[in-house]
């Protein structure tokens, strides 16, 4: 009898176990969802100007993903090449240039496109037009460059992995606004801006909800198969 009531009640645990982890990755699904959609639309608005910017913005700002027009000059003696990106499956770098804003003193990140690198010689700049002079970058305000994995060294020079705002605003001694711009439009100056899409994600959590709640009925069907099926149909046998 004390077997049979320990069984149940570890059956009735893993049960209840895998259904709110279920449930949980479900939730977590549709809040990603529901943050995918808003940055969407965002995306639909109005663009902002260059004096509507905020000088601090939060990582959760609504500001974010808001399409934006920014007028400045270029300041490509601080051009950034950051290695090991792709477009369209193709590795080489993604072209990071400050903008200082016309009529601010504050200075923006543009994540301007992606352009192919020279494997032959791997420490060659590769070719790309920066107009003089007052120009007009059409984009979305986004997050810094994303990080790919690195050991944490502090890297110098044109090429790098990563670009750490922080060290990038010391390094150089510019008013380097928290955010950037990526550039938007077609190919030009030498740059591709096909920019990979992201997806909300919320797919995955939804299939781990599912896996959850398909081990909580695999669960519940061994308890009754074993526990109460089996047993009578032994008894009927004997």
């Amino acid at each position: 009898m004390l077997k049979r009531i320990v069984i149940a009640a570890a059956a009735l645990l893993g049960i209840a176990l895998t259904l709110n982890l279920g449930f949980w990755q479900w939730s977590r699904g549709q809040q990603r969802t529901a943050m995918h959609d808003a940055i969407e639309a965002r995306a639909r608005l109005a663009p902002l100007a260059s004096p509507d910017l905020p000088a601090q913005m939060r990582p959760d700002d609504p500001l974010l993903h808001r399409p934006a027009v920014l007028e400045g000059e270029w300041l490509p003696a601080h051009t950034v090449f950051l290695d090991n990106r792709q477009m369209n499956g193709v590795p080489g770098f993604y072209v990071v240039t400050p903008l200082r804003l016309q009529g601010r003193k504050d200075v923006v990140l543009v994540q301007r496109g992606w352009v192919p690198r020279n494997f032959a010689r791997r420490d060659a700049l590769p070719p790309v037009e920066t107009p003089a002079g007052v120009v007009q970058v059409r984009g979305r305000l986004a997050p810094p460059p994303a990080r790919l994995y690195d050991f944490d060294q502090e890297e110098t020079g044109p090429i790098r992995q990563n670009l750490d705002l922080s060290r990038f605003r010391t390094e150089t001694g510019l008013p380097l606004l928290p955010w950037s711009l990526q550039q938007a439009g077609p190919a030009s100056e030498g740059l591709l801006r096909q920019w990979p899409q992201a997806g909300s994600g919320a797919e995955k959590n939804y299939g781990y909800a599912f896996q959850w709640w398909a081990l909580a009925a695999l669960i519940a069907i061994l308890y009754v198969w074993f526990q109460l099926v089996l047993p009578r149909r032994q008894v009927r046998a004997a």
